[in-house]
């Protein structure tokens, strides 16, 4: 009896490993190799360093590369601006919730947004990558102009 019970459970969890896999095949993700590319924006004095991963809307964004952009601040969590041309929103998820140091871009607006803190889900926001080093010079009043370049493509 305790041989069947067992062969049960085990038919059980391969049906189940079976089920939620073809599940998880079915939901549409976001496809990102493992390749980065790695920017700096050069914001007055200070130097901000990220990398971005290599989605279509990246690398949509970094054709553009090198920009130079006028940031300003929005909702008191991030500095947005307009890059000269939209990007693609090709296998990017519905939206996303940033986190302290996202670069996204918000396909509605067609802006570039780098979240000096956290904010809840966003419906149209594609995540681009993430700020390594140098977020805390974000939060400055006003406008700034900075320089957006391409370091690397790892």
């Amino acid at each position: 009896m305790k041989t069947i019970k067992v062969i049960f459970a085990l038919i059980f969890a391969l049906i189940l490993a079976v089920t939620l896999n073809a599940q998880a095949q079915s939901i549409p993700q976001m496809k990102e190799s493992t390749s980065m590319y790695s920017i700096q924006i050069i914001l007055g004095e200070h130097i901000i360093t990220g990398s971005l991963a290599d989605t279509p809307s990246t690398r949509d964004f970094v054709k553009q590369l090198p920009l130079t952009l006028e940031f300003e601040d929005y909702g008191s969590t991030e500095k947005i601006a307009y890059p000269p041309a939209r990007l693609t929103s090709q296998g990017a998820p519905a939206g996303v919730n940033p986190t302290i140091g996202d670069i996204a871009y918000y396909a509605p607006w067609g802006n570039l947004a780098l979240f000096y803190k956290d904010f809840g889900y966003s419906k149209g926001l594609i995540r681009l990558g993430h700020i390594t080093s140098g977020v805390e010079h974000l939060k400055f009043p006003g406008t700034k102009q900075a320089t957006i370049k391409l370091i690397s493509n790892d």
